[in-house]
């Protein structure tokens, strides 16, 4: 018995040690990715539970008028985010290219920059956000009787930015460095305790919207400084000191050329929400309620497509920063393949079970069937977004942020605003929106295949990459 036990220990000590420190540049591509993809998988499930069990809860203890205010909430909450979400984004190409290239002080200087840039942007959020949002809710012509529901949200959500942003840099640098598991665990953990908090706080105190938006802060926060954590332990591989918090101007240009496209062109689509958001608001509550379902069903079938993007992120990141172009190519065809067997998974799900999770948020049968139609339009439209996301992932992680930029203005501008409008106009059902939705997704898919054909990804490495023998003497020595 005692040999069984120190036999399972040390399988799990060798596999967490795998997850833990995966280096791409080496090995068979698929299998690399799938074993970085697994726990960045798992780790967005639970990061999705912690606003489907708001929602979930919310629903059941407060209402359809508590589920249709948070929907009504996105598009602000999605527009101030966005800065945080580029400099995370620059900040993960960053450290997988010079983790890959084995450069300490570069990848030192990176990590302080952005832990430094990541509290000053995010402490301008906390104090002008909340001051912003009813005036903007009332703008978008949000229905009076969820109107304060709304403003109660998202400014508790708002007050606590910093502890989110936190968590998605930190855990991005982490990723960067080849450590998938440690995000995992903290998601985990975090999640967990997200469900008991908000079963207390909505269900037990009757806090309602305070309550959802107070737990999944509190809960972010503390796997924001779980991440810091780990974090600073990893001193085998960079430094951390005051020297390395103070932004020097190559690093923040670094961080700013790759995560302002990013930013901007998720600030393009956060206006475009809330362009759209009144011709949602003019269906009425109703409509507002099935929207959040599918939003949150949307968030888990979009999981491993975006778990498959991410994880092509930092293992192009990693090659380009080895030199090793030719790798990176067939990395992404193999992950395509793993991407779209996934998503056929899940799409499938949909179809058979579509009723039955939507019958998780609302027992009222017109958001029921509302919701259901909804999924089953968007349905395969999920097959072309895995597409997508895996060859922007290869772009980007190359150190090109430019041209998904403008790709997703193209998209955004002139695909899905004017089409949302205009079909809106024609059907006068809010089934036009997800049918603009689902054609804006397959513009995308097609403008990324064109962007990934012409090739501009294999000469934006920021590291200067190594000549082929440099590569090949780099790993008869690893092995």
């Amino acid at each position: 018995m005692q040999n069984f036990i120190h036999d399972l220990k040390t399988r799990v000590l060798s596999l967490k040690q795998r997850i833990t420190s995966i280096d791409m540049t080496t090995g068979k591509p698929w299998k690399k990715l799938l074993l970085f993809t697994l726990p960045l998988l798992l780790g967005n499930v639970f990061q999705q539970l912690f606003s489907t069990v708001d929602a979930i809860m919310l629903g059941h203890f407060v209402g359809d008028h508590a589920l249709a205010a948070v929907g009504s909430t996105m598009s602000i909450f999605f527009l101030v985010m966005v800065l945080m979400m580029g400099i995370s984004m620059g900040a993960g190409v960053m450290v997988a290219q010079y983790f890959g290239a084995k450069s300490r002080e570069d990848l030192s200087y990176t990590i302080g920059t952005c832990i430094t840039l990541t509290v000053m942007l995010g402490g301008f959020i906390m104090v002008v956000g909340p001051q912003l949002t009813r005036p903007l809710l009332i703008f978008l012509n949000t229905p009076p009787e969820i109107l304060d529901y709304a403003v109660t949200y998202i400014n508790v959500v708002l007050i606590g930015v910093l502890g989110m942003s936190y968590f998605n840099m930190l855990s991005g640098i982490l990723r960067g460095v080849g450590d998938a598991f440690s995000p995992l665990l903290f998601l985990i953990f975090a999640s967990l305790l997200n469900i008991v908090l908000n079963f207390l706080f909505i269900g037990v105190l009757g806090w309602g919207m305070f309550g959802a938006a107070f737990g999944t802060v509190l809960t972010q926060s503390i796997s924001a400084l779980l991440c810091l954590w780990r974090l600073l332990l990893m001193t085998d591989i960079f430094d951390m000191g005051r020297k390395f918090l103070v932004p020097k101007k190559k690093y923040v240009q670094q961080v700013m050329k790759l995560g302002l496209p990013t930013g901007a062109s998720q600030a393009v689509f956060a206006v475009a929400m809330m362009v759209v958001q009144p011709l949602a608001n003019r269906f009425g509550y109703m409509f507002l309620a099935s929207n959040i379902i599918v939003m949150k069903v949307d968030g888990f079938v979009m999981m491993p497509n975006f778990s498959f993007g991410n994880a092509m992120t930092v293992f192009a990141g990693q090659n380009m920063g080895a030199g090793k172009v030719e790798r990176v190519a067939k990395g992404t065809k193999e992950c395509i393949f793993m991407a779209l067997g996934v998503a056929a998974i899940m799409v499938l799900g949909i179809l058979l079970f579509g009723r039955q999770i939507a019958g998780l948020f609302t027992q009222t049968e017109e958001v029921l069937v509302m919701s259901l139609r909804f999924l089953r339009i968007l349905a395969f439209g999920y097959l072309a977004f895995s597409i997508s996301m895996v060859l922007w992932g290869t772009i980007r992680g190359s150190g090109d942020a430019i041209t998904p930029m403008f790709a997703s203005l193209i998209n955004t501008i002139v695909i899905r605003v004017p089409l949302a409008y205009l079909l809106v106009y024609i059907m006068d059902d809010p089934v036009a929106l997800i049918y603009s939705l689902l054609i804006s997704w397959t513009t995308i898919t097609i403008l990324s295949g064109v962007c990934y054909r012409i090739g501009r990804w294999r000469t934006t490495g920021l590291v200067k990459a190594k000549s082929k023998e440099d590569n090949q003497e780099r790993e008869c020595s690893e092995v």
